[in-house]
């Protein structure tokens, strides 16, 4: 299965009511992206290094907020080392990390928190387990 696929099938499915995540994409620990949607930000060499500090070292990105493509979320609680969250407006986004990539998605209104964190987690939690 290509990434892309993941992407397409697994991150920007229907995750009730017809609703999809905004943007979805799966990227390598060095930032190259492996596939995306549509609208995904492009994010910045040091967007992605801080996301990785965070994982390192948890609560590193508490004082400044977390940026993908120049677009600032307020850091809210997740699972030091495994999972980022974010919250901007009515919207957010979850970032699970895998031994190799970084599962992104990205949610508005009227998509929950809960539901984008369920779709992410649970890929990322299926990359793990293919020690991916």
């Amino acid at each position: 299965m290509s990434w892309q696929t993941y992407v397409d099938d697994h991150l920007m499915c229907d995750v009730g009511d017809g609703q999809t995540l905004t943007a979805a994409a799966i990227i390598g620990h060095d930032g190259s992206v492996w596939a995306q949607s549509v609208p995904f930000p492009q994010l910045k060499a040091e967007e992605v290094t801080g996301i990785m500090n965070d994982f390192d070292e948890p609560g590193y990105l508490a004082p400044t907020g977390l940026f993908l493509g120049g677009t600032k979320y307020m850091v809210i609680q997740g699972e030091p080392g495994a999972v980022i969250r974010g919250k901007k407006g009515s919207g957010g986004v979850c970032i699970k990390k895998t031994g190799q990539a970084l599962i992104i998605g990205i949610y508005d209104e009227p998509v929950t928190p809960g539901q984008c964190n369920m779709v992410v987690e649970r890929l990322g939690d299926y990359l793990i387990e293919q020690n991916l």
